[in-house]
C-alpha cells in the first residue's frame, strides 16, 4: 500500500513513461498491451505533448492522462480540448490524482486557445461517467453514432 504522505507531481508526458502506462493499463484491465501504449504515446506525443500528462509520487508514474487540441472535427471549427485516456493506479486512487492532471491539462489547453474540453465514456461505466462528472463534465449536444461492423448494415440477424 503507498505511503499516505508521498510526494506527488504532475509532469508532461515522456516516451520513457510508456511503460510505466502499460504498467497501470495492465493493473486496470487485466490486459497486457504495450503496442497499443506504444502506438498511442507516440501520436499524443507527436501532436502535443504539452497536453499529455502524468503523476508522479516519490518519482514512480502512478496516473496518467492523454489529451490534445482539435479544431475542425465534427463540424466544430472552434479548438477544443479532447481528453481521449487516463488511468491512475488502483493503489493510488481516492487521492485526487485524476483531478490533478485534469486541471494541468486545462490549464495547458486554454493557453493554447481550447473553448472547451470533451471526452467519449461509456454511460454504463458509473466510475468513470461519475469521476468526470466531479470533473465538471456535463452531456454535450454532441451525439455519438455508430455503425457496428460486425455483420453488414442493413442484414438482419437470424
Amino acid at each position: 500500500m503507498p505511503e499516505a504522505q508521498a510526494n506527488i507531481r504532475v509532469r508532461p508526458l515522456d516516451e520513457l513513461d510508456i511503460g510505466a502506462i502499460v504498467r497501470i493499463d495492465e493493473r486496470i484491465t487485466g490486459i497486457y498491451r504495450p503496442e497499443v501504449w506504444e502506438q498511442r504515446v507516440g501520436y499524443y506525443l507527436r501532436r502535443d505533448p504539452e497536453a499529455c500528462r502524468v503523476a508522479e509520487a516519490d518519482g514512480k508514474v502512478v496516473g496518467f492522462m492523454l489529451a490534445d487540441l482539435r479544431a475542425g472535427e465534427f463540424g466544430l471549427e472552434e479548438p477544443g480540448g479532447w481528453i481521449e485516456r487516463f488511468g491512475i493506479d488502483p493503489d493510488w486512487r481516492g487521492r485526487d490524482l485524476g483531478r490533478l492532471l485534469f486541471e494541468a491539462i486545462v490549464a495547458h489547453l486554454k493557453a493554447a486557445g481550447a473553448a472547451s474540453v470533451r471526452t467519449l465514456a461509456d454511460r454504463g461505466d458509473t466510475r468513470i461517467t461519475g469521476f468526470l462528472q466531479k470533473l465538471g463534465f456535463a452531456p454535450s449536444p454532441l451525439q455519438a453514432l455508430e455503425i457496428r461492423l460486425a455483420q453488414p448494415p442493413g442484414e438482419q440477424r437470424r
